[in-house]
């Protein structure tokens, strides 16, 4: 029997890219199942969601922000024992095309997490402007001193979890940053994390949930999130 994975795609007002997300995606990974967690849009994209076959959606009756969303999508592949479920944004950034490159890399146990990153290799990092490199860099140095492991792309929506990691994190899922935080409490409990490059484009829609560059108050409560992920009990 296959694999079972599923594409878990969170979304807010994201009617100008869903349609086109999901027709790559069903292009692309025609053997995996797709559930999109429609966080209470006043828009359409429940609708234009619901329009496409084979795509389940999920409408949550409040707005619950990303980590709700997510951890909504992780539940519903928990519940089904699905043994891969890759978070991937609504707003056209991520490749459909790169996706089966994290799927492979859980579902032969070479990792637990295999993340999507935009800034793997020197040349990548300095074709991004100045503030977002600070920011890496930043990020980077902070999950280094956490965790002993250098993680460029922490923010990065693009993710493929396991079975066992789902069954870990359904249950308690941050909230407030958790691209983040989530990396912390893995490797602080012992999980598998990898890096693979995976080419992003211009966000085609909708809002970003993450105020990358609205100066150092975002950097700094980012950074209180993760050391007090660090500082939760390990669970395993």
């Amino acid at each position: 029997m296959s694999p079972k994975v599923l594409i878990i795609i969170p979304a807010f007002n994201e009617e100008i890219t869903i349609g086109k997300v999901l027709h790559g995606l069903q292009m692309e990974c025609p053997g995996y199942d797709i559930i999109v967690v429609n966080d209470a849009s006043t828009d359409s994209t429940s609708d234009i969601a619901r329009a496409l076959q084979n795509v389940k959606v999920v409408d949550l009756p409040v707005n619950l922000g990303i980590g709700g969303a997510v951890q909504t999508g992780l539940r519903y592949a928990g519940k089904h024992a699905y043994d891969c479920a890759v978070q991937f944004d609504a707003d056209g950034q991520h490749r459909a095309e790169d996706l089966p490159q994290l799927v492979d890399l859980v579902l032969t146990d070479e990792c637990d997490v295999a993340i999507g990153s935009r800034f793997i290799g020197e040349k990548r990092l300095h074709e991004t402007d100045f503030f977002r490199r600070v920011g890496i860099r930043i990020f980077e140095f902070f999950s280094l001193v956490l965790i002993r492991k250098r993680i460029r792309d922490h923010t990065s929506g693009f993710r493929a979890f396991s079975r066992k990691t789902v069954d870990f994190i359904m249950h308690e899922y941050p909230v407030d940053y958790p691209e983040p935080e989530i990396v912390i409490m893995l490797a602080r409990n012992k999980f598998r994390i990898k890096e693979v490059f995976a080419q992003m484009y211009s966000r085609q829609g909708g809002v970003s949930s993450i105020p990358f560059l609205k100066g150092p108050y975002y950097m700094f409560k980012v950074m209180i999130a993760m050391f007090v992920a660090s500082l939760r009990p390990k669970e395993l």
